[in-house]
């Protein structure tokens, strides 16, 4: 097993979102790889939670990588959100930057929660995404 790819496959993400012109449209640089600190902005994407399992074989150490990309607002309602979470799909469709450690076999959408904090006053969508990367 190994989570040595872990940062770079993080960075990689960070850096593809950050750069994809239709996501920058809609959230300018509001693209954090943690929750913002102090208050944070109407409308931002944030990369969340990961969960990793051991996918090493005969040709060396591997991972599935289970992450979150969130997208929260204060908008009414859930297009803004929807359309954000689409422009995330898109970019994450598309190769990302090589990894500056190991390299990235797959990544792929699994699934996606849309939800209303508890006040009523968030929107949030949670997208789930599963990687699978290599160790060099």
């Amino acid at each position: 097993m190994t989570y040595a790819v872990s940062a770079a496959l993080q960075a990689a993400i960070f850096q593809h979102l950050s750069a994809d012109a239709a996501l920058v449209a809609l959230v300018g640089a509001n693209i954090f790889d943690a929750p913002p600190a102090g208050t944070p902005p109407a409308t931002y994407v944030s990369l969340g939670e990961e969960q990793v399992s051991d996918r090493s074989d005969k040709t060396g150490a591997g991972a599935l990588h289970d992450l979150t990309v969130s997208v929260i607002t204060e908008e009414s309602g859930f297009q803004v959100a929807k359309t954000i979470a689409a422009a995330i799909s898109d970019a994450l469709a598309q190769p990302l930057p090589a990894l500056t450690r190991g390299f990235l076999v797959s990544l792929n959408f699994l699934k996606a929660q849309a939800r209303r904090d508890e006040a009523g006053a968030l929107r949030r969508i949670d997208l789930k995404f599963r990687a699978r990367v290599q160790d060099n």
